[in-house]
Order: structure tokens, then sequence, then C-alpha cells
């Protein structure tokens, strides 16, 4: 009997996407068990978002997030294979199983829960207000008759319009790095915007001698594994709760934000 074509189309795009489907569910089914057989684990991480990931004068990559790598691994007793990615290719490269897991400034939403599966929370990422260690800023009121530089219509420059005293200077800019220039050359005493932008400032710009100041909003950044790879994600969520509890999360960012990692979301 001779198949109707569109039967046949139809059969051979079933067969099609099932053999497409089938290493990415063998990667969410077998990624802990391959990493604990093979010893070896390839985390994602990020190298051109500093203070999160980035290449330092060694040519190698550091940060927050590539210290947490490290940490991860030896929590699994693997070796570490770092695998650098972008903003753009970091999701397709755990979908396809280039990296067992993504450490690079995560962020959780309805639309990246669709395709990845997200761990409890490792690291905060906030919209601050940052300034010389010498400058004494305990509270928002001690913003009060003091110039903050802000980008126009940032996250950090709705927050900070809430929460500074009316008579601080609020000197507001077009793009980051115009905001970032106004407080090296001087321009404003404090900066408010995002920890990257603020890490990043600082790295470059040791002399200042900036810390972070106040918080205006956080954004917490999670482990992404495969859709579906639940052993994987609750062998995270124990590593991240130990760390949590010996206070290693909070050794982290505190070295690399300057400020603890806190009350992080499970």
């Amino acid at each position: 009997m001779t198949r109707h074509p569109r039967r046949r189309t139809l059969l051979a795009l079933t067969l099609a996407a099932a053999t497409l489907a089938a290493p990415l569910a063998a990667h969410a089914q077998s990624a802990l068990d391959h990493i604990m057989s093979s010893k070896t684990v390839k985390i994602a991480i990020p190298t051109d978002f500093p203070p999160y990931g980035f290449v330092g004068t060694d040519l190698q990559p550091q940060g927050l997030d590539v210290d947490m790598a490290k940490l991860v691994a030896s929590k699994l007793g693997a070796k570490l294979e770092l695998v650098p990615v972008t903003s753009a290719n970091r999701i397709p490269y755990l979908q396809t199983g280039k990296a067992d897991l993504v450490i690079s400034t995560l962020g959780k939403n309805p639309e990246r829960e669709k395709v990845i599966d997200f761990t409890a929370a490792y690291s905060p990422f906030f919209q601050a207000v940052f300034a010389a260690k010498s400058l004494p800023i305990k509270s928002f009121a001690d913003l009060a008759g003091k110039s903050v530089g802000v980008t126009r219509g940032a996250i950090e420059d709705q927050e900070l319009s809430k929460v500074a005293p009316p008579n601080t200077d609020i000197k507001r800019f077009e793009d980051n790095n115009a905001t970032v220039a106004a407080f090296v050359s001087g321009q404003v005493q404090a900066l408010a915007t995002g920890a990257s932008v603020a890490g990043a400032m600082m790295a470059k710009n040791p002399q200042l001698g900036t810390e972070y100041k106040l918080l205006l909003k956080d954004s917490p950044n999670f482990i992404g594994v495969a859709k579906g790879d639940t052993a994987l994600k609750d062998k995270l969520n124990e590593i991240i709760g130990a760390t949590k509890a010996s206070g290693e999360l909070d050794k982290l960012a505190q070295k690399w934000l300057g400020r603890p990692a806190g009350d992080l979301p499970k």
C-alpha cells in the first residue's frame, strides 16, 4: 500500500524532531552522572562583565562567577573546564551540551524558565550608590547636599528618585560612559549605577578608592541547568545551601561586590 505524501512528510518530520531532541534529553538526564563519572564539569562563565567575569592582567578569567565556578567544581570533586560565553549564547550552550551548567549573571524570568531550569540564587546583582571610602554615606539621608551622577531613565535613576532627599543634586547623563566619566573626573561625588558598571570602573580606577554605599535595587543571579535536569539542580542547590550557611557565598560577594550576599531567594 502506498503511503500518502503528506503522511510520509509528517513521519519524516516527526523522526527528525525525535532525533534532534534525543541528545538534549540525554544531556538533561545524564549531566550529573557524566560529571561524576568523568570527574570533569564544563561551566559557562562571562569574560566581559566585571566584576562577575573578566580577563585579568594575567590573561586568565577572574571574577565572582569564575570563583563560584571553581567553588562548585571543588564541591563536586571534578576538574573545572571554563567555557567563556556571552549573554546571547549562554543559554544555547547549555541547551546543546557545550556546558553542563551556566554561572554567568543569569537572572530568572518566565521566558527563560520555559527553556532552562534554575537553582537557588547564589549572588546578588544590584543597582547601588557608590562613592569614595572617605565620603561618609551611611543612609539615603546622607545624600542631602551631595552630587550624584546617574544615567537618565535607567533603573537606578528611577530608584534613586524615590529615596534621595529633595536637596540631593542629581546630575543625569545620557549613557553609562558619560555617567562614569563624570564620577571619575570628579564632576559628581557619588555614582548611582549597576554592579557591573561600577565593577568595571573600580577595576580601571583603583586610585579613587570607590566602595559600595547604598542599595537601590536587588536582582539576584541564579545557576542555569538544562530543562528537566532535576538531579543536577538538586545537587547544586545542596552546594549553594551549604556554602551560604558556611559564609562562603558572603565572602565571594564581599570580595567582588563590596557587600555580603545577604538574604538570597531560594
